[in-house]
């Protein structure tokens, strides 16, 4: 059964947001829709992310958007004295209120700025480059494919990554086929996906006009690929992806400029009818269909045409 399809129930929010709206008021913060600005206000929903995040006390974590703390503070209190919190906001004024608030924390460091211009040997610059980190977020939903790259792409990939989506977007995330598509084979890839929880609007504010839910995607040790051969794994994916519900033998022809001879012999060599359609393979066999293609360039002395935005895939 879909993982989707056995997650817990819509938690409801338990407390009120007069405090957090009065707060924001008084910061002048009017939340931002081009920032995707939605913030959680409900402790006990926060406790819940924590807990799917399956922190321990000395982890380092890092926190996208703290946005009002309410989560940082649960974080800093998981990870305890002989952990770390790494937080990046990109909105000044809270980002001045959350290093404030935070301050006699010295577990604590705040980095004001974009995330996505920040690579992760930037974020983590204080700590050893084999060092191990979480992510952990209530991700503005505009930017969450791109965060997913983002770390995902890296050589410097976290342990985990526990995150605040779209409801809809995470049950991509945690398709099975025959219902795959790039960016559950991106994210799949690289890691196991689940869905800790879901999220009615109303635990948030302003109330976002969709539905939310957190997943956990913990990530395998090492990718099932060395990080350069990664790029064109990722071009055959988004090839047989690139013709939407066509045949593999047509999809992979026209992505990857072959004959029709060619992609016959690759799929047969992997093991996988090329009459199929590519939301029904699993990522066991896009990779059976990487190595196949991979060892027919090499006997060409051709490389594969490569996609240097591989999880773009996400």
């Amino acid at each position: 059964m879909d993982e989707a399809t056995t997650a817990p129930q819509a938690e409801q929010p338990t407390n009120a947001p007069p405090r957090w709206r009065a707060l924001l008021r008084e910061l002048a913060v009017r939340p931002s829709k081009s920032k995707g600005q939605n913030f959680l206000t409900d402790r006990a929903i926060v406790g819940r992310i924590a807990d799917a995040a399956q922190l321990q006390p000395g982890d380092t974590v890092l926190e996208i958007g703290p946005g009002l703390g309410i989560l940082t503070a649960e974080l800093v209190a998981r990870v305890g004295p002989t952990g770390r919190v790494i937080a990046v906001e990109l909105d000044h004024r809270l980002a001045e209120y959350v290093r404030e608030e935070f301050a006699a924390s010295p577990n604590f460091r705040l980095i004001e700025g974009n995330v996505l211009r920040l690579s992760p040997d930037e974020l983590l610059a204080e700590l050893p480059a084999t060092a191990p980190y979480a992510v952990v977020a209530n991700l503005p939903y505009n930017i969450t494919s791109a965060v997913l790259r983002h770390f995902l792409d890296h050589p410097r990939r976290p342990t985990a990554l526990t995150v605040m989506v779209q409801r809809e977007v995470a049950g991509r995330i945690v398709a099975r086929p025959p219902e795959m598509s790039v960016l559950a084979v991106a994210v799949q890839f690289y890691g196991t996906p689940s869905i800790a929880l879901r999220l009615g609007a109303g635990a948030f504010i302003p109330r976002p006009k969709v539905d939310s839910a957190a997943i956990r995607i913990a990530l395998h040790p090492t990718p099932s690929l060395p990080d350069a051969a990664i790029p064109a794994f990722f071009a055959v994916v988004a090839a047989g992806f690139g013709q939407k519900r066509k045949q593999l033998i047509n999809s992979l022809g026209a992505g990857l400029a072959l004959p029709r001879q060619a992609i016959e012999a690759a799929t047969i060599a992997a093991g996988v009818a090329a009459e199929r359609r590519a939301e029904t393979l699993d990522v066991a066999e896009w990779l059976r269909l990487h190595a196949a293609f991979a060892a027919a360039s090499e006997r060409r002395g051709e490389p594969i045409a490569q996609d240097n935005t591989a999880g773009g895939a996400a």
